[in-house]
């Protein structure tokens, strides 16, 4: 991602390579649920382990917060330099569209395999997660790529709120109000600040067990949508304080710090306090990670690395297909005595072989990469030229 300066676009290495990364956690977080004792998934397998648990009470404290408040980030950026329409557009294009292109082969697939594993194995089919909408169009799940969607929602709420701010207020006021709310935000204390919103999505859930539970269907639903909203207008503020950045990158050390500290109470005592105090501990820890992050990698991650770019280019093709192969790979190990970690390894070499591929040979030249990644790049594996006969 670029952003318009007086010399010319300048990209964002470390919140591309960011972004990327909070993704690829995704496909590391279901690689491993499998392994956690008693967890509702499409597969499980003959060797689990309690040890599991930890890093995926991790990687749910921040991943989506994350995610969501680098593309608030991102989409002010991108709305400054083209315009509210083509922002729009854009990410009509590249979210919504993928959501609903993607879904047969990425969601639903997943019913057809979970068949497949109850076949092979002889085990029970999977608890599924009921609802009680009536219309088909809220019964239809979005599946893994609810995030899609949920941004979406973000996206189309924030502009539409900035617009008639824009009206009432006038442009330059707006301006001014969201240079401030950045401002904040990057102080020292704004970290606090930016978990309003992730506490508050807690208390309307009523539990803090496995953080923000995703939505199951296309219905909103507040609890995501509060807490998310609340991440993407963190980033969109953060944008609009020139000094945010660099003030965040000063203070990475003191939020990881914090951010380690806070998510060991989470893992060792959480599930004794009261909702509240669970609430914020989990709240404060997953953006002390966000802040710690953004602020390592907006200041280290200063110069574009060809590989780092690669990958954060491949991430978001790699996360669309993920789990049908990830969930077909599982199958076929669920029942071997190999240890947890060496069918981990084979899970995440074979798929990432496979993804990579995939996107190096159908995507990256062609206009899926277009389309995707909003340009075509020259394709890692070059076409061979064949000599003349």
């Amino acid at each position: 991602m670029t952003t318009a300066t007086t010399s010319g676009p300048v990209r964002r290495h470390g919140l591309d390579a960011l972004r990327a990364a909070a993704l690829g956690l995704g496909i590391v977080l279901h690689s491993l649920i499998p392994f956690a004792p008693g967890a509702l998934w499409l597969v499980t397998d003959s060797q689990t382990s309690e040890a599991v648990g930890a890093p995926l009470v991790l990687i749910h404290l921040f991943r989506m917060v994350l995610f969501m408040m680098l593309a608030g980030y991102f989409g002010r950026m991108v709305l400054h330099r083209r315009g509210a329409g083509a922002y729009l557009r854009d990410r009509t294009l590249r979210i919504l569209m993928p959501l609903v292109a993607f879904w047969p082969v990425a969601v639903l697939s997943l019913g057809i395999l979970a068949g497949v594993n109850v076949e092979l194995r002889g085990v029970e089919a999977p608890a599924m997660v009921t609802t009680d909408v009536s219309s088909p169009l809220l019964a239809f799940t979005p599946g893994q790529l609810w995030f899609l969607l949920v941004l979406m929602e973000c996206v189309l709420i924030t502009v539409a709120v900035r617009a008639v701010a824009r009206r009432v207020v006038g442009p330059d006021r707006v301006s001014r109000l969201s240079g401030r709310a950045g401002a904040l935000l990057a102080s020292p204390f704004g970290v606090v600040l930016a978990a309003a919103p992730y506490l508050a999505g807690l208390l309307v859930q009523g539990h803090t067990a496995g953080g923000i539970v995703e939505p199951f269907t296309v219905l909103p639903e507040v609890a995501p949508l509060v807490t998310y909203l609340g991440a993407f207008l963190v980033g969109w503020f953060l944008h609009g304080h020139t000094a945010a950045l660099p003030r965040l990158g000063a203070t990475w050390p003191a939020h990881l710090v914090a951010a380690v500290a806070l998510s060991a109470a989470v893992l060792l005592g959480s599930a004794a306090l009261p909702l509240w105090a669970a609430a914020v501990l989990t709240a404060v820890a997953g953006w002390t990670w966000t802040y710690g992050l953004v602020g390592l990698c907006s200041r280290h991650l200063t110069r574009e690395r060809p590989a780092v770019r690669y990958l954060a280019d491949a991430s978001y093709w790699m996360y669309l297909l993920h789990l049908p192969l990830l969930v077909g790979i599982e199958i076929v190990l669920a029942d071997l005595t190999w240890p947890i970690p060496v069918k981990l390894a084979v899970t995440w070499v074979g798929s990432g072989v496979v993804l990579l591929l995939s996107y190096d040979l159908l995507v990256r030249d062609t206009w899926l990469g277009r389309w995707l990644n909003g340009r075509r790049h020259p394709r890692a594996l070059r076409r061979q030229a064949v000599p003349a006969g």
